[in-house]
């Protein structure tokens, strides 16, 4: 009552606001208008706008343009490679308020242990992390976890303050085709938020995937993919990440008609992208210079977000709401100045008050003995499934090719740019190793071998020699998990993440540096993908067409079942 009765004075000027933003003009979300006059703030709300306020902590903002703070309305924070506590550190500067985050990475290797450590982190960050509860782990029954979850699991969580709703739901052909354990899920939490996943699903299975509750998607990757989704009633969220580019299919739908049901999110970004080009802040300059307005921009990135997931406390600079607000230099720029989160003013300050609670998921890698022969192919018939690479998409082709076959076994060919690929289980459970060929890498020897293999975070390897592709797996091991490269029988580069296989322990700018030094290795041999490590780790998830590996073989994803 108390707080209540603060928040009402000081939004009247009978007694002095916490703080002031003064000399700055607010960009209007609903209207498009830059306001004139202070923004007050009480403890952590927005109370006042357009008049004049007094304060004992008057923020000089003259000549800046304030905004609501950006909202990421999708995204994996493990796939940073960074732990909450340095993505925090990372992104917040950058305008990022809030992270609507789902951790199946995590939950994939630890289960609800995984879940637990990020509800646990986002009560300390100064970012606001809010979790949606992982909904497939595993994805589907292709493939081997390190955990299963359950309804029973997620429902005693779902009334966490820090819990919005049930993360992305990737098994679509469970939704459609009523799979009892996908509809325990939806069921226990109906009427709640869901989010969507269903790559090019159209017509009257994505009538029935929509029917189910599920009212966002992230996952559209053509304009008429998103209009279609759109006119069914769900929110879009464009996205734009480290290998997922959806921007440029999407932008054309993006304007002030349309922008009140379109949000971003990055899904999976890393420290290398974030550091050279941006996170939100990238999208919406973006966005901006090839078109779209201020308005739809801003709005996608703030107001619409909040209203998508139900944060009724934010998304706009106006009395009652959450006091997330970045002060820019100009719109188009989208150049952060200065940030404030919840009513605190981001800074190191800030950030050296923050408690750090300790990691966990350590020595999580228990995989076989790994050996050179574990990587042939053997087969009778030089009729070959080949995963063909789309660089910018997680989308692949399925390809066929005639490989022959010699001393029995199909080799990589490096004409064809025909590269072996591989999937080992790491949890200890079973020991499975699956072989296939991949085109796209451009690889000319060598192999790169990673524990970020999504979302079962088995060893995917990708390489032209079986020794070097055994020694990488193989280091995965020493070093708890991570991004190894090996060519002529060395190790020529490598990133522990020893948090699960999944996260490092340094701090965002090493991690940036090392991502540096794994990208310049890559390309020594050969490698020719943008992204070559998030590229490779999507090649394992059986839930994007068309043709996926996992550690129990070749799966095609528009049949949605295991090659033979």
């Amino acid at each position: 009552m108390k707080n209540l009765e603060q928040r009402i004075d000081q939004a009247r000027g009978v007694k002095k606001a916490d703080t002031v933003l003064r000399g700055g003009r607010v960009f209007d979300v609903v209207s498009g208008l830059l306001l004139d006059g202070d923004v007050a703030i009480c403890n952590d709300t927005i109370v006042g706008t357009c008049g004049a306020y007094e304060s004992d902590n008057i923020v000089d903002v003259c000549g800046l343009i304030l905004v609501p703070g950006f909202i990421d309305t999708h995204l994996h924070i493990e796939s940073s490679l960074i732990t909450p506590f340095e993505f925090d550190r990372c992104v917040t500067p950058l305008g990022v308020t809030t992270a609507i985050c789902d951790p199946h990475e995590i939950a994939n290797v630890l289960g609800m242990e995984g879940i637990h450590y990020f509800l646990e982190a986002a009560n300390e960050t100064l970012l606001d992390i809010k979790v949606q509860l992982s909904s497939c782990v595993p994805a589907t029954d292709m493939e081997t976890s390190g955990a299963c979850i359950l309804a029973k699991d997620l429902a005693p969580l779902m009334n966490h303050p820090k819990v919005i709703g049930l993360a992305e739901f990737m098994n679509y052909p469970g939704v459609i085709n009523r799979d009892p354990i996908a509809m325990d899920k939806l069921d226990a939490f109906r009427g709640r938020h869901i989010d969507g996943h269903a790559p090019m699903l159209s017509g009257m299975d994505l009538n029935a995937y929509i029917a189910a509750g599920i009212r966002t998607e992230h996952e559209a990757t053509t304009r008429e993919e998103a209009l279609e989704k759109l006119q069914k009633g769900m929110r879009i969220l464009i996205r734009e990440g480290s290998v997922s580019k959806d921007m440029d299919a999407l932008l054309p739908l993006l304007d002030d008609r349309t922008s009140s049901y379109m949000c971003l999110c990055t899904d999976d970004r890393n420290p290398l992208d974030i550091a050279e080009h941006g996170h939100l802040d990238y999208i919406i300059r973006t966005a901006i210079s090839r078109g779209a307005s201020s308005l739809a921009a801003y709005r996608a990135a703030s107001l619409s977000a909040a209203e998508a997931f139900g944060l009724k406390d934010r998304g706009q600079i106006a009395p009652g709401k959450r006091a997330d607000i970045v002060a820019l230099g100009s719109l188009e720029d989208c150049d952060a100045n200065l940030v404030i989160c919840g009513g605190v003013l981001v800074n190191s300050e800030a950030f050296a008050k923050r408690k750090i609670i300790p990691p966990i998921g350590r020595n999580s890698v228990r995989s076989p003995e790994i050996n050179a022969r574990d990587f042939r192919t053997t087969s009778n018939n030089e009729k070959t499934d080949v995963i063909g690479i789309q660089p910018g998409k997680i989308i692949t082709e399925h390809l066929h090719y005639n490989i022959a076959i010699v001393d029995g076994d199909k080799k990589p060919d490096i004409q064809r740019d025909l590269a072996k690929i591989s999937v080992i289980e790491r949890h200890g459970k079973n020991g499975n190793i699956a072989t296939g060929f991949v085109k796209g890498f451009g690889m000319q020897s060598g192999a790169i071998a990673s524990t970020v293999c999504h979302d079962h975070h088995n060893i995917i390897v990708v390489g032209i020699d079986y020794e070097d592709m055994a020694l990488a797996s193989s280091r995965l091991s020493e070093i708890e998990g991570g991004l190894v490269l090996a060519n002529d029988g060395i190790i020529i580069a490598e990133l522990a993440l020893p948090l699960a296989g999944l996260m490092s322990l340094l701090s965002f700018e090493e991690v940036h540096d090392e991502l540096v030094k794994l990208h310049q290795a890559s390309r020594s041999l050969g490698v020719t993908l943008e992204e070559p490590f998030l590229q490779l780790a999507f090649l394992a998830l059986p839930v994007i067409p068309m043709l996926k590996i996992t550690d129990r073989g070749l799966v095609d994803v528009s049949k949605f079942e295991i090659i033979a």
